[in-house]
């Protein structure tokens, strides 16, 4: 399972037709009693995969939004031990494909090698980690390939042609394509550069492309998704939870992962 999972369940839905959606929420949010039923609607909406946030008290990438969610998730005794123990109690009940985002500390107060062993056993298909560089990844790298479990890397504007194809080359499961300058957040436009950057990914990449931060509107997908293989949206989606509009998520997602047609009705 895991990253063959995690791969063959992305290029099933492109070869469907379908843009590529990944959601991201953060565990603990709401209290952990609710995630197994937040990532069935998550998945019954038409989720690709699900990008799940592990709380950290310096979320050097997140955003506002994400920042007081992780908050919240704190506040709720969220952890990451916590976290693999409730996606293990559910792990046979789910089929779609969960990523783990969290920070190298985390990971390193777990311990490296137990992390990826208990991912494995809680039925974790890929990880995403913002603040470990491609130089020193080889510590967790190794651990999680052992484990076979996807080592997402993530892609900046900044980063030169020749460095970008290095990530891209790297890149299992699929190639997070950081596509603005900042941190997360929803914003109303991306810059023409974005394009540019995102054919040259798509270029390099043997994996599917997905476009994150800064998406949060059923337009945006598209239109971004035109240049990729997808998005990843957060800041909106924890932002619709957290509102109690669960039928403004569904329908985000129905409507970006059809590119041509509207969302199927209900």
């Amino acid at each position: 399972m895991g990253k063959a999972k995690l791969e063959h369940t992305l290029q099933q839905k492109l070869t469907d037709n379908q843009n590529l959606f990944v959601p991201y929420i953060m565990a603990g949010d709401g209290g952990l009693g609710i995630l197994e039923e937040r990532i069935s609607f998550l998945a019954e909406s038409g989720a690709s995969a699900i990008e799940l946030g592990i709380p950290f008290t310096d979320p050097v990438a997140d955003g506002p939004t994400i920042q007081d969610a992780g908050k919240r998730a704190l506040e709720n005794g969220t952890s990451l031990k916590a976290v693999l123990e409730i996606l293990y109690s559910f792990k046979e009940k789910r089929s779609v494909p969960i990523i783990l985002m969290t920070y190298m500390n985390p990971i390193y107060s777990y311990g490296v090698e137990q992390f990826a062993i208990d991912c494995d056993k809680s039925g974790v298909d890929g990880v995403i980690i913002p603040d470990l560089p491609m130089e020193e990844e080889g510590m967790v790298a190794d651990k999680l390939t052992e484990s076979d479990i996807a080592f997402i890397r993530l892609a900046a504007m900044t980063s030169p042609e020749h460095r970008l194809a290095e990530i891209a080359n790297r890149s299992e499961g699929f190639l997070y394509a950081v596509s603005v300058l900042g941190t997360t957040g929803a914003r109303k436009a991306h810059s023409n550069d974005v394009h540019t950057y995102l054919e040259t990914l798509k270029k390099h990449s043997s994996v599917p492309v997905l476009a994150g931060f800064g998406v949060s509107a059923v337009e945006q997908a598209r239109e971004l998704s035109s240049y990729c293989d997808g998005v990843i949206v957060g800041s909106k989606i924890v932002d619709l939870f957290n509102d109690g509009k669960t039928s403004d998520v569904r329908a985000l997602i129905e409507g970006s992962i059809h590119p041509e047609s509207k969302a199927r009705a209900r």
